[in-house]
């Protein structure tokens, strides 16, 4: 694992084995090598289609770095032993696609209940059930938010390019150490096969950022408390000397089961929740092409942003004022400016690989006498720029 103190060995392992430059890989890859850069050394998992690579790649690198590779035996046992090397101090990941992603709930949810830093990419293949396992697709939308049962919050982000994977890795890290919470990462199966060049950066340009640790004996007393009042309490690590009890359970800020106290059910999930609702500006990202003169715009996410925005490229050569709103960010939504923006236009297209997830969480931001469309497509082809333009010139 990387502690505080043992970053001068990694960066030069990292400087050796993955020099600056330009390379060229495969979403997943880049994936994996964003996981590598900021710090995660432990991996559990199961390979499914079309996420193996990911799988791959950490098996044949963690190795070199001192890291840990684990083949579980399904799923469930995969993000059970992430939330295991979590408490010990690893930085951890997992990766699957939509019946793994299944699978994994309800242990998702324990990960959220116990506040444990993880990160679950979910690589979206066609569904439902096996669905066309080779095909990508965008339909855990709703499966990323809602999947696990209970008031919970989540955090999950979507990268729109190979490079950009690389770097949603990392921030996915970020996050989920600062606040101390599972983050999802919902990538999809063609950019997951889709070869790009990136720019694999210097190790010193990469944001690393470790959770918070007691720095007093009575802070490790109350791993679920609230002691900087940013509703993150430092997480005293399994074999630092620390007695800690952590459940599944309702329980008090001292970790010991009470499933009988409304009171504190009350105050730990409303904290679980304030912790990930007070700080949008660790988490919450998006992209802007052409809004400020607007009067269509365009609000896609993941693969399918990429068509979007040649398509608003090539309307705007027409002489149509079209605009582009790609949330990074998909859990929280970015309310607020989805907001402002939408009450600038007079139609809003939403391009994604389903029958209209995205849509309905636009829907709750947009005007009544706004036009509201989705752009959708399913069969494990993605949307071309073509379909998405003959969309906006249908509404200007």
């Amino acid at each position: 694992m990387i502690i505080r103190g043992d970053e001068p060995e990694q960066v030069r392992l990292l400087r050796r084995l993955y020099p600056p430059g330009n390379y060229f890989m495969q979403g997943n890859e880049a994936v994996a090598y964003g996981a590598l850069f900021a710090g995660c050394r432990f991996y559990a998992g199961y390979p499914i289609t079309p996420s193996s690579e990911i799988a791959e790649t950490m098996a044949r690198e963690l190795p070199k770095l001192h890291g840990y590779y684990l083949q579980m035996e399904d799923e469930i046992g995969s993000i059970a032993a992430m939330v295991g090397a979590s408490w010990t101090g690893f930085k951890v990941m997992t990766a699957t696609a939509g019946p793994g992603f299944s699978l994994m709930q309800e242990n998702l949810g324990y990960a959220i209940m116990t506040e444990t830093p993880l990160v679950l990419v979910d690589v979206q293949r066609s569904g439902p059930s096996t669905g066309q396992a080779t095909k990508g697709a965008q339909g855990d939308f709703f499966q990323a938010r809602w999947g696990t049962h209970g008031d919970h919050p989540v955090v999950a982000l979507s990268p729109v390019s190979v490079e950009d994977a690389f770097w949603e890795a990392v921030r996915a890290f970020n996050i989920a150490e600062k606040l101390r919470t599972p983050v999802v990462v919902l990538f999809d199966g063609v950019l997951a096969h889709t070869r790009e060049q990136i720019k694999i950066p210097d190790v010193s340009e990469v944001e690393i950022t470790y959770r918070k640790l007691p720095t007093t004996e009575e802070e490790a007393k109350l791993p679920f408390g609230d002691p900087h009042g940013d509703g993150v309490p430092p997480m005293p690590l399994f074999g630092h000397g620390y007695f800690t009890h952590v459940t599944g359970s309702t329980h008090k800020e001292n970790g010991l089961r009470d499933v009988y106290t409304p009171e504190v059910h009350d105050r730990l999930v409303r904290r679980i929740h304030r912790k990930i609702e007070k700080n949008r500006e660790v988490y919450e990202s998006y992209e802007e092409h052409f809004t400020d003169d607007a009067e269509i715009l365009v609000v896609s996410w993941g693969v399918s942003a990429r068509p979007a925005l040649g398509a608003v490229l090539r309307a705007r050569k027409e002489g149509i004022k079209a605009g582009l709103f790609v949330p990074k960010t998909v859990h929280p939504f970015p309310a607020r400016r989805m907001k402002e923006l939408s009450g600038k236009v007079r139609a809003v297209l939403v391009p994604e690989m389903n029958l209209g997830q995205v849509i309905l969480e636009v829907q709750r931001y947009v005007n009544d006498d706004v036009i509201l469309k989705g752009v959708n497509k399913i069969g494990g082809v993605p949307l071309t720029v073509d379909e998405i333009l003959r969309e906006i010139r249908g509404v200007a």
